[in-house]
């Protein structure tokens, strides 16, 4: 066997004996309308493999009993509690005199306030087994892939971040949110201690402001960066001026708002944001109100709904996006999302009861 044939994509052949691409396999020009078609074993494995981290027999059986649209909103409605949080089982230590010895094997160690280098180390890696152990006992639900999901969007990485307290706030912040509102969830975002710590957020102050997070807020969080997201290098540097005063308590695990670090200066954007001016605030409230008029200003343009559900789209149905595919999927559901301000669920219970999804399991289990 040719080594380069077994890495190669399999090829089919068509009806008439014509072979098809790979790309071609997985291409369908059905829309969102509902799936009307089989409900059987295929459908079910296609959903759950899709939806959550392989699926046991167990799942596939109790589907089985399920309409296909019960079934999507089952898993689109998670009933089980989460996951206890990460506890101390890498040191039975508890002698007051040596690092983390305040907490007692077995209990967690989320709330415990702890710079030491060595105790960090030990519980971010107490955090990675803890958070792989929710995938492999996830809840009969797509929770745990959505979190996955949005702890790619959003890329904080542990060992950058180094305070494994921080990394799981954020975790537990995207978690109590992956099924709510995505626009919440950015405003939230932008405050998270651990993302002020990744992204530089805490450095950001009126004297001198650092661009790093407004950038990534349109470039990966928000906008994208194609044809449809025309902001300005100006755009970054006039939402950076609306983020400053932000800052990080390292003692007390907290985030505060200085408004003698805020740039209080009005904030011009450029006509892909129509112009728009961010009054400059001062005192307590500033940073809150600005940031909630600089998310309201990102968020009316058409192009958030588009970019994140693409996001969604190559995250649970296939990594090409094709014109068709553009025009009768990723569009109509653009639409259910803003129309629904945002709100997760819609969408994806849109896209997963949707023809375009199910027929895609003739070829895709």
């Amino acid at each position: 066997m040719d080594r380069r044939d077994f890495l190669t994509a399999r090829r089919r052949k068509s009806k008439t004996g014509q072979i098809i691409s790979p790309e071609q396999t997985f291409r369908t020009n059905s829309g969102i309308n509902t799936y009307t078609g089989a409900w059987t074993e295929q459908e079910i494995v296609h959903l759950l493999k899709r939806t959550m981290f392989g699926a046991t027999k167990a799942d596939i059986n109790y589907f089985k009993t399920r309409t296909m649209s019960q079934a999507v909103d089952e898993l689109l409605n998670p009933t089980a509690p989460n996951p206890t949080p990460p506890v101390k089982e890498y040191t039975t230590s508890t002698q007051p005199g040596t690092p983390d010895g305040n907490i007692a094997q077995g209990d967690t160690w989320i709330n415990d306030i702890n710079n030491d280098g060595s105790v960090q180390s030990q519980r971010r890696a107490s955090y990675k087994k803890w958070f792989t152990g929710n995938m492999i006992n996830q809840d009969r639900s797509i929770r745990e892939k959505l979190v996955m999901l949005m702890i790619d969007h959003f890329g904080n990485e542990a060992s950058e971040v180094g305070n494994a307290n921080w990394v799981y706030r954020q975790q537990d912040l995207i978690r109590q949110n992956v099924l709510g509102n995505f626009k919440n969830l950015i405003i939230n975002i932008t405050k998270d201690i651990s993302m002020l710590r990744y992204l530089n957020g805490y450095l950001n102050q009126a004297s001198a402001p650092d661009e790093n997070y407004a950038r990534e807020l349109m470039e990966l969080f928000t906008l994208g960066k194609g044809p449809g997201s025309q902001y300005t290098e100006s755009d970054v540097k006039e939402a950076a001026k609306v983020l400053t005063g932000w800052q990080v308590n390292t003692t007390t695990y907290t985030t505060t708002f200085n408004s003698n670090r805020h740039s209080s200066v009005n904030k011009t954007f450029s006509s892909f944001f129509s112009g728009t001016i961010i009054t400059g605030r001062t005192g307590a409230t500033a940073g809150d109100l600005e940031l909630n008029d600089l998310v309201n200003m990102i968020f009316a343009q058409q192009e958030v709904a588009k970019y994140i559900v693409r996001k969604f789209y190559r995250w649970f149905v296939y990594y090409a996006i094709d014109s068709a595919t553009e025009s009768n999927v990723i569009a109509p559901l653009a639409d259910i999302f803003r129309t629904n301000n945002y709100e997760l669920k819609p969408m994806l219970a849109a896209l997963f009861k949707s023809e375009h999804f199910l027929i895609c399991s003739i070829e895709a289990v």
